[in-house]
């Protein structure tokens, strides 16, 4: 993978952080971790028609700042602003945003109300919703993996942010989550969430075609690339980042 990709991730991160900084108020943790998974997506896999959906909305900050990243949005630093279309989770007012994702878990249900309805009009796009594995504790999440397995939908894919942890602690009662997913019908494929070369070839097996679902099972780390957040549960939410904690993590991701 060249080290343009992972630059990439880098800035995202950078710009992840500052946007939340300026906000006084965001999700850095779970934002960190899944920045790598946002950078494969949308530097080399998505293409015009496919639809992504960020089930895990408190991720937004990533998600926004992946946006800017790219060239589709102007900025990310309106993050939580008054009148902003980026607000504090996915909201509609931003045209990108496929539903709104408040809630955990209905992204994914309406993932797979998508992809059915492209199988239905036998459209080739491909349907892609990052979870959080804390929003795998939610019943709708298994009663959706068991209807997209029902109607094999194979243009489907689901990645997990599987970084360990929820808003408080520890994930707890997911394993064998492989196990799990393969029992519901889908093809699963377990990865570095962190490599970028195996994040792609992942992804690559599914664009390949398949008559089953396929879920991305990335195991990360919650607040990836900074030291003093990574695997620590008080950097999921509800905190103000200090101006020298965001210096002393930008200097980290330089």
């Amino acid at each position: 993978m060249s080290e343009e990709l992972k630059d990439t991730a880098r800035k995202i991160r950078r710009l992840t952080l500052k946007a939340i900084f300026e906000a006084k108020s965001g999700h850095p943790g779970g934002s960190l971790s899944c920045v790598d998974i946002l950078t494969c997506l949308y530097s080399k896999i998505l293409t015009s028609g496919d639809r992504f959906i960020l089930s895990k909305g408190h991720a937004c900050p990533a998600w926004y700042a992946t946006l800017a990243e790219m060239g589709e949005i102007p900025e990310a630093l309106t993050l939580r602003k008054l009148g902003s279309q980026l607000q504090g989770h996915p909201s509609p007012q931003l045209s990108q945003v496929v539903t709104p994702t408040g809630s955990l878990g209905q992204g994914f249900s309406v993932g797979v109300g998508i992809a059915l309805g492209f199988k239905h009009i036998k459209s080739p796009s491909k349907v892609y919703v990052l979870l959080g594995d804390g929003e795998l504790q939610e019943g709708m999440i298994w009663e959706s993996a068991s209807i997209a397995a029902v109607y094999a939908l194979g243009n489907l894919c689901a990645i997990i942010d599987y970084n360990g942890f929820s808003s408080d602690d520890r994930v707890l009662g997911l394993e064998p989550l492989a196990d799990k997913w393969k029992a519901f019908g889908w093809h699963v494929l377990q990865v570095d969430g962190h490599d970028l070369e195996h994040l792609e070839y992942a992804l690559d097996v599914f664009r390949k075609g398949s008559i089953k679902p396929q879920v991305i099972i990335a195991r990360t780390k919650k607040g990836k690339g900074v030291s003093f957040m990574e695997g620590r549960p008080e950097w999921h939410g509800s905190l103000v980042l200090s101006k020298k904690e965001l210096n002393e993590a930008l200097a980290e991701l330089n």
